[in-house]
């Protein structure tokens, strides 16, 4: 029996950690494992109190049925009093904050909630590809906007307005930027709102790295003035708490919009694990110091990825922001992938091509500060047997 695939998934291709993962375990059954240093995927642990919460909870009776698909009281007001802390912004729990399983669940709600046939999506390149994953699947175009080295990572917004924007509803930010770790300032979200409010576009910001090697106060695009009109904001609790496989994430922004979101979203799930809920909810309460204790972790790591980087001649920007490490290729090499298929096959470390974020990264790699320092110095050892030392300091440090 032949049965043909929709057409929504002729654009969409399996994504490239889900093939290259296969490809890795293939390569461990022959040899020395490979160090893999290309998925963000935090490894240390939730704060106790956070899986304290969690087991308490879940050795309830009355904890384990369907959920309402908002959430609970509880989760949404602890979301509010996170973002009014953290962010200075204000937003009421019962409307103005939607709980998700995970941000990027957010990416396909919000695509299918406000996308269509004949709609235009701008999207950055590099950028995350789940942006454009969602945005065929809901069968709206994908149109890409440009981030370069020579603009810091951020978009030519004049540029951008002399293009044709009459068919784009939705355009894609996310800032500090995944993957080259650039961080945004007030003044330019606030030259982001004024281009989207001047073109009635729909901004969504996708923002969840703001806490980690962040030397200033995490930002939060629904701070500016006007934002409310024209923006959604998408955060997470994955990378900030350590709970990337509990799926926790939100997304804040106009209470009617958030609605519409809602409507597809109930088509979709059954709400999100009551225990999890109330673990989120101690997690969203810890204080300062739990960010400053996670930060001396990515620092000590970023140290080691910095000598990495040496060791190979990539030439890289010191104060960047997030869980990875953006770097450009050494000369000799035609794109990321050829340096990445290079060192997986020689010294059996895997780091991630620039090139899978869009055209713009294929001169560049991306490390991921998820390994301890004892495997990224493991790494680094690998890499030192097989690269001979550069006769050039990185031109970054």
């Amino acid at each position: 029996m032949n049965i043909p695939v929709a057409s929504r998934l002729q654009h969409t291709s399996e994504y490239y950690f889900s093939r290259k993962l296969r490809e890795i375990d293939a390569l461990n059954q022959t040899g020395a494992p490979v160090i893999n240093l290309g998925i963000g995927s935090p490894d240390l642990p939730p704060h106790p109190s956070v899986v304290a919460a969690l087991t308490t909870a879940a050795q309830r009776p009355d904890t384990h049925a369907y959920q309402n698909y908002k959430g609970v009281p509880a989760l949404r007001q602890a979301m509010a009093a996170w973002y009014q802390r953290q962010y200075g912004v204000t937003l009421d729990a019962d409307s103005e904050v939607l709980p998700l399983l995970g941000s990027k669940e957010g990416i396909m709600h919000v695509s299918m909630t406000f996308l269509e046939a004949g709609d235009e999506v701008l999207l950055p390149n590099p950028g995350y590809p789940a942006y454009r994953a969602a945005a065929q699947l809901s069968g709206a175009t994908p149109v890409d906007y440009d981030l370069t080295a020579a603009n810091n990572w951020l978009p030519d917004l004049d540029a951008l307005a002399q293009q044709d924007l009459s068919r784009v509803k939705l355009m894609w930010v996310n800032y500090p930027h995944m993957p080259t770790g650039t961080a945004a300032d007030p003044a330019f979200f606030a030259r982001l709102v004024a281009f989207a409010t001047a073109h009635n576009i729909l901004l969504v910001h996708d923002n969840p790295y703001s806490f980690i090697l962040n030397h200033d106060a995490p930002q939060s695009l629904l701070a500016v003035p006007g934002a409310r009109e024209v923006a959604l904001e998408l955060n997470s609790l994955s990378k900030s708490h350590n709970l990337a496989g509990w799926r926790v994430g939100m997304l804040a922004g106009r209470a009617d919009l958030l609605q519409e979101v809602l409507r597809f979203k109930s088509n979709l799930d059954s709400g999100m694990f009551l225990p999890v809920q109330l673990a989120a909810v101690a997690a969203l309460a810890l204080d300062d110091t739990w960010y400053a204790g996670l930060n001396a972790h990515y620092q000590a790591r970023r140290e080691l990825v910095f000598a990495l980087l040496d060791a190979l001649g990539c030439p890289y920007e010191p104060n960047q922001v997030g869980l990875f490490v953006w770097a450009a290729l050494p000369a000799g090499y035609a794109d990321g992938y050829a340096l990445s298929d290079e060192l997986l096959r020689a010294a059996r470390v895997f780091i991630t091509p620039g090139g899978i974020f869009g055209s713009n990264g294929n001169s560049f790699i991306r490390v991921s500060l998820c390994q301890t320092t004892s495997v990224l110095e493991a790494a680094l050892g690998r890499i030192r047997a097989v690269q001979p030392q550069p006769s050039f300091p990185s031109s970054a440090r």
